[in-house]
């Protein structure tokens, strides 16, 4: 039975307040660690899904209810794994702001693949919404990059941050699609996270760097990272997948630089400025206009 549409809101206001989190936790390790080396970022990725996909370790005493969605989930997983090799890394060379309005352009990504491998034609009316909404996230990440917190390469970390936008739209659609096949959400955030923490975890070491000798206040950030973000901020989303359209769920996520960018402001001192502000509310238009968009 499909859950009502507070449950449904009230889940993902939950998961963008846990997302929010993530490239906050990013910048503190960063800057706890001193050390902005991709043998760095690769660590915080794998130690990410590493702790996840070990918290989850229980869940593995029971077997699977159907292996159709087995291929889904695992490939759900390199996807996954690929989207934080490259955003992390993204937030060693450009701003909170900029890196998170760029990776939440899943919309765009989810809407394209979707009509592509699925045939789900969206509606004209979600296709502005979505223009919209976009419009707001560039907002935001224009409005920090004029603050002048744009960070050391601000093209190289926005481009990194793109792909990863493209890869974590893989990763939600293949996702629906490996709940669609019989898997519980459960069966596959165990599936999918466990495969992307077995693809990362060697990664460090092929970059010269390794998981020891780091301050113990950096292996406390990459924990919370794997407890808000991950099981609580992406297990929301990958929930509410199944019972909406995957595009609905990405639009959501927009809200996270939002958040983002206020918890910037409150820890780093990264003023959002009003173009933020403005960027937020055109956002949130966005946001609502594909709503009624895919309810039609």
């Amino acid at each position: 039975m499909r859950p009502s549409g507070l449950k449904i809101a009230s889940v993902l206001l939950l998961g963008i307040f846990a997302i929010s989190f993530g490239s906050i936790l990013v910048r503190l390790a960063l800057a706890a660690s001193g050390d902005r080396s991709l043998a760095f970022s690769l660590v915080m990725s794998a130690g990410r899904m590493g702790l996840a996909a070990l918290l989850l370790l229980p869940s593995w005493r029971r077997p699977l209810a159907s292996r159709r969605g087995l291929p889904y989930a695992m490939a759900a997983g390199a996807s996954l794994a690929l989207h934080f090799a490259l955003w992390i890394t993204s937030l060693s060379y450009t701003s909170v702001a900029a890196s998170t309005a760029l990776v939440t352009t899943n919309p765009v990504w989810v809407t394209l693949f979707g009509w592509l491998f699925f045939r789900e034609a969206p509606s004209g009316l979600t296709l502005l919404g979505i223009g919209i909404a976009l419009l707001g996230g560039l907002l935001i990440g224009l409005g920090d990059a004029q603050g002048g917190n744009g960070g050391t390469n601000p093209l190289l970390g926005d481009l990194l941050a793109l792909l990863g936008a493209v890869a974590a739209s893989l990763y939600f659609l293949l996702g629906r699609e490996a709940q669609r096949r019989g898997l519980s959400i459960l069966e596959y955030v165990r599936i999918a996270y466990t495969t992307a923490a077995f693809l990362l975890l060697p990664l460090p070491y092929l970059f010269g760097g390794g998981y020891g000798g780091y301050p113990l206040a950096v292996y406390g950030y990459i924990l919370l990272m794997a407890l808000l973000p991950q099981l609580l901020g992406h297990t929301s989303f990958n929930w509410a997948t199944r019972h909406i359209p995957p595009v609905l769920v990405t639009l959501a996520i927009l809200f996270e630089p939002v958040g983002a960018s206020l918890l910037a402001f409150l820890l780093f001192g990264e003023l959002p400025g009003v173009q933020v502000l403005l960027g937020a509310l055109v956002l949130l238009l966005g946001v609502g206009t594909a709503v009624v968009g895919a309810r039609r």
